[in-house]
């Protein structure tokens, strides 16, 4: 097993006063925005779907609006460099944190593709759902509805973002690619039609704290991790930065283009190591 996989992080847990006041403060108000915007997404909702079916035109601005407000709660700057693109694809990052749900959703509106068992996690599962997410199995059997499936909502124009390093990180390195759902962009003439943006995701640690302090990996408790981010007084920084989209008919295969996507991101990510 990799080093940093076992390596042990001492978080910063809420001990003064100061700190449970800015856990309970800002864990309230975060809580009220995401769960009351879940109930009014859920409410338009039921009105957008007889309509529009599976495009989603109003939802995702509500989803969008939860996650920048989540910035401004947390007092976590964020900055972009770069635009999202505007052509019909998918979008695939470095996944550091738990916090890459907040950020790449602030900064564009997409769908993630995420793992089966997120769809069954407490609180953060009915999220997923209600948002969009499309739920991947990793069991070989489901692979050709799952493409199916992705066919379905990339037709509908719907921007997938997913992980290709298949797990998240300490957000100090980037992961080998994994090329398996890249092969989805390569069926049926999409390859013909579609862009792939990739996009990298740099946390800066606060001043003073272990320089893998947003990072959320391996067995680390999430509560623990919120708990954290919450009290923390100072906060670092957030960067993401939007590279050049390509088309996929540009590759022969999901490798190469799997590939060079590893590639860009991890020119870019200023700690990254294999």
């Amino acid at each position: 097993m990799s080093d940093w996989l076992t390596a042990p992080i001492a978080m910063r847990r809420p001990q003064t006063a100061g700190d449970w006041l800015r856990v309970l403060g800002r864990g309230a108000v975060l809580g009220a925005v995401t769960y009351g915007c879940l109930v009014l997404l859920l409410l338009v909702r039921l009105v957008e779907r007889p309509i529009h079916g599976l495009n989603r035109p109003w939802t995702p601005h509500i989803t969008q609006f939860v996650c920048r407000a989540a910035f401004v709660i947390l007092r976590l700057p964020l900055t972009v460099t770069g635009r999202p693109m505007t052509q019909p694809g998918a979008v695939v990052a470095n996944h550091g944190s738990w916090l890459d749900i907040f950020t790449l959703n602030a900064v564009q509106r997409i769908y993630f593709v995420s793992k089966a068992e997120v769809a069954a996690w407490p609180g953060i599962g009915w999220l997923a759902r209600a948002t969009g997410t499309v739920f991947i199995a990793r069991r070989g059997t489901e692979a050709k509805a799952q493409q199916e499936l992705f066919e379905a909502r990339l037709r509908a124009g719907h921007k997938l973002l997913f992980f290709p390093e298949g797990t998240s990180t300490d957000a100090r390195r980037v992961l080998p690619f994994k090329p398996t759902l890249f092969a989805a962009f390569f069926t049926h003439g999409l390859d013909r039609v579609l862009h792939i943006q990739p996009v990298t995701v740099v946390y800066h640690a606060p001043p003073g704290q272990d320089a893998r302090f947003y990072g959320w990996w391996g067995e680390m408790d999430f509560g623990g991790h919120l708990l954290q981010v919450l009290a923390q007084p100072r906060q670092g920084r957030v960067e993401v930065v939007f590279h050049p989209p390509v088309p996929v008919d540009a590759f022969p295969d999901r490798k190469a283009l799997s590939a060079h996507c590893e590639r860009v991101i991890r020119a870019s990510h200023p700690f990254a190591t294999a």
